[in-house]
């Protein structure tokens, strides 16, 4: 595997390295495929060699394609500050089946941070840069890393993104609401801030004196563009193209499946929390800064109109809709027809199906479009495919 990492501002990409003696095998087993067909006392002796040499061939093949391994750090010039847009240029450019270790970066100003009782010492210089030279910025609060361009990825295809690991930054996160803001904004009509320590050793956050939380890290919004006649979309709704959606089952080990909209798919990713409840009701989970890494592949043999993912123990589906009713239909009928197409189920068979095996949870209801998720367990499919 070949390791670079993103330049500031520019587009890398890892050429493949050739090789040796890639051209004499071909020409070598081409040979021996001939004085097999040609006949004669020795030519099963030729026919074993020749699937010698046939399967030296494919690892060389593998070899001179294999995947390449990039690191890509939050700058001012490798972050999208509140959007996703199918015009905005990407930072890194990489192919189908590479891999990217992708830090990202908590979702408040150093000043608040300092103000909360973070120490100067331990906000992120990246933030400070951030803050201070990027003036590109909105309509939503989140600073993204990205966007990534994979070659080869075009409207109508599907973006396999393998969710590989994922694990702390910083040794502390947060939780605040504000005016208007969240589930209850009538009931909560004034800012507060909390800073959470995080313990990465024991796997937990200390909320409280009493109170520990185990750590579930995962990234609220992890998207690509969406269709270029929208413009700059603001990061703050989960839509089409996946972004915020503050889905916590989407762990270390998912597949998260995402239609394309523009060439190059264009991903960003960040919104990095530490844990969260269904529903995200104050409008924040325990807001971090997380380190991923991610496995992108191009899938020309799937077409969603919505995304999807497979966690290691779940299939789910996903509603994204402003009113709650309407998101939790579309979950529900994305899951009727993930069992229809993927399972070979009837149409009634997977209605009934979801109905007695399927578990329905609103991942968030404070970011504009309401999001429901529809989940399956892999356990039950005992011998379907």
């Amino acid at each position: 595997m070949r390791r670079r990492e993103g330049a500031s501002g520019g587009l890398g990409r890892a050429k493949a390295r050739p090789y040796n003696g890639w051209v004499w095998l071909q020409l070598l087993v081409v040979d021996l495929v001939l004085f097999y067909e040609s006949g004669g006392a020795m030519r099963r002796i030729g026919l074993a060699v020749c699937g010698v040499l046939i399967a030296a061939v494919t690892a060389a093949g593998q070899q001179t394609n294999s995947a390449a391994t990039y690191s890509l750090k939050p700058r001012p010039k490798t972050v999208a500050w509140g959007y996703y847009d199918a015009s905005a240029a990407p930072v890194l450019r990489v192919k189908s089946g590479d891999t990217v270790e992708i830090q990202t970066l908590i979702t408040s100003s150093p000043k608040r941070l300092e103000s909360a009782g973070v120490p100067a010492e331990q906000v992120e210089q990246s933030l400070r840069d951030i803050y201070d030279q990027v003036k590109d910025k909105g309509p939503g609060g989140h600073i993204l890393t990205g966007p990534i361009y994979i070659e080869d990825a075009q409207p109508g295809d599907v973006l396999e993104v393998r969710i590989v690991s994922v694990r702390l930054a910083i040794p502390y996160a947060y939780n605040g609401f504000g005016p208007g803001r969240g589930f209850l904004p009538e009931d909560y009509p004034y800012p507060k801030m909390k800073i959470i320590p995080l313990d990465e050793k024991r796997m937990v956050a200390r909320f409280a004196p009493g109170i520990e939380i185990p750590l579930h890290p995962f990234f609220g919004s992890m998207g690509v563009a969406p269709p270029e006649t929208t413009g700059k979309f603001s990061s703050n709704p989960p839509w089409i193209h996946a972004g915020n959606l503050d889905n916590k089952d989407l762990v270390a080990g998912t597949k998260l499946y995402i239609p394309v909209h523009a060439a190059g798919a264009l991903f960003e990713v960040g919104d990095g929390h530490a844990g969260q409840g269904n529903g995200e009701v104050d409008i924040t989970a325990m807001e971090t800064s997380l380190i991923g890494t991610f496995q992108f592949v191009v899938r020309k043999d799937m077409h969603l109109r919505w995304p999807r993912a497979e966690t290691p123990t779940s299939f789910i589906t996903m509603g994204l809709h402003e009113d709650l009713n309407e998101a939790t239909k579309l979950a529900v009928r994305e899951m009727i027809d993930f069992l229809m197409t993927e399972k070979h189920l009837s149409r009634d068979d997977a209605y009934m199906l979801s109905s007695v095996a399927a578990d329905l949870s609103i991942a968030e209801l404070v970011d504009g479009n309401k999001g429901v998720h529809m989940a399956i367990p892999k356990a039950i499919f005992t011998g379907a495919k």
